[in-house]
């Protein structure tokens, strides 16, 4: 790991009281080290770690992705129901989802216009509204 890469990677943990394990710094790095936002799921960074050659256990991905949602780090978008993305971008936006290859990109958030959501239920607040554009290639 590169000093920028893993100094990166320490204040991702660290700015959210996050200790800075192994596990934590090595799938870190492959979701921010190169300062770039990443969408993964837990398969896709499981299989970035061992191509890299290190050592975790896709339980240990799936427990970190979800620290890593609990400490706002990151966000978990489901797609059907099923399938969970993780998405490094905290900012407010959409994505694509590509049908044809199960792809989940950033869209323009520029240009989603929401005009009204409906009111929440008594009771209850809205935590959050994602937006999912499902694509199909023509």
């Amino acid at each position: 790991m590169t000093d920028i890469v893993g100094q990166r990677s320490t204040d991702w943990l660290s700015g959210a009281g996050l200790r800075p394990t192994r596990q934590r710094l090595t799938l870190a790095s492959l979701l921010v080290g190169d300062g770039q936002d990443r969408h993964v799921t837990a398969e896709s960074l499981f299989d970035a770690a061992l191509a890299a050659g290190e050592k975790v256990s896709l339980a240990t991905v799936y427990n970190t992705l979800r620290a890593f949602c609990d400490a706002g780090l990151m966000r978990e978008i489901t797609v059907d129901g099923a399938k969970s993305y993780f998405d490094t971008n905290m900012t407010d936006h959409p994505h694509f989802y590509w049908e044809d290859t199960a792809l989940l990109t950033d869209a323009p958030a520029d240009q989603l216009e929401i005009a009204r959501v409906p009111h929440a239920p008594m009771g209850a607040e809205i935590a959050s509204v994602d937006v999912v554009i499902r694509l199909r290639r023509k």
